[in-house]
């Protein structure tokens, strides 16, 4: 299905499954916001998704879009596509994980189906990008996660981080930083309830930290 689509319905597809797997309703401001076009440009391309032939969304006026079975394959296709080469760049070429992101974004339209099963096969089949993200299966399953995001954490739990949610460089850079990365474990030490701010010792950094819901929304961890 993918021959007759253009690199611009690709990405409308790709955001919307971003934003609806995160839990968030698929408005036409978010999908505004998140591909950086006008409201009156995502309205006129909802209304052509959902009139294709087949439909790849469903759109009604004021409550939202959901995909269809066929524009959720070509979605996770493309997911497939960009997390498969997060992680190559990352772990072959020496990327670092702020800065996969958009490489991925502009290669993942033009690769071929046997491209992406070399990388693949050379990565070792891996299940999860450099932000821990699910890489869906080659018959475009994404198994489902146990993880919720760490703001919803007390003291004294303690947790191991299993994704990051979000691909802003300079958020994943401080993540860095301070090591709350995939795989690191932290303990919540003290919670605010004034603001929602959490104090948390991480395995490696050598002093607690302090963090807002703005990123703590965007970690999520298993509880141990």
């Amino acid at each position: 299905m993918r021959t007759n689509l253009t690199q611009t319905i690709e990405d409308y597809l790709k955001a919307i499954y971003d934003i609806t797997s995160s839990g968030e309703r698929a408005s036409t401001n978010r999908i505004a916001a998140a591909l950086g076009v006008t409201p009156a440009s995502v309205t006129g391309m909802l209304q052509k998704l959902s009139t294709a032939n087949p439909p790849l969304l469903e759109y009604r006026k004021h409550h939202g879009v959901t995909l269809t079975p066929a524009g959720q394959q070509i979605a996770l296709e493309i997911v497939r596509h960009h997390r498969l080469l997060e992680m190559y760049l990352h772990r072959t070429l020496g990327y670092e994980w702020d800065a996969v992101h958009d490489e991925a974004d502009r290669l993942e339209h033009v690769i071929s189906e046997e491209f992406e099963q070399r990388i693949d096969q050379a990565l070792g089949y891996p299940s999860f990008d450099p932000h821990g993200d699910p890489i869906p299966s080659p018959d475009l399953r994404v198994p489902d996660s146990p993880a919720l995001p760490l703001l919803r954490l007390r003291p004294p739990q303690a947790a191991r981080v299993h994704r990051v949610g979000n691909s802003d460089p300079e958020l994943l850079r401080y993540l860095g930083e301070i090591g709350l990365v995939p795989q690191a474990r932290l303990e919540v030490l003290e919670y605010s309830p004034f603001d929602d701010n959490l104090r948390l010792s991480i395995d490696g950094h050598p002093t607690p930290v302090i963090l807002g819901p703005r990123i703590t929304s965007q970690v999520f961890v298993e509880k141990e």
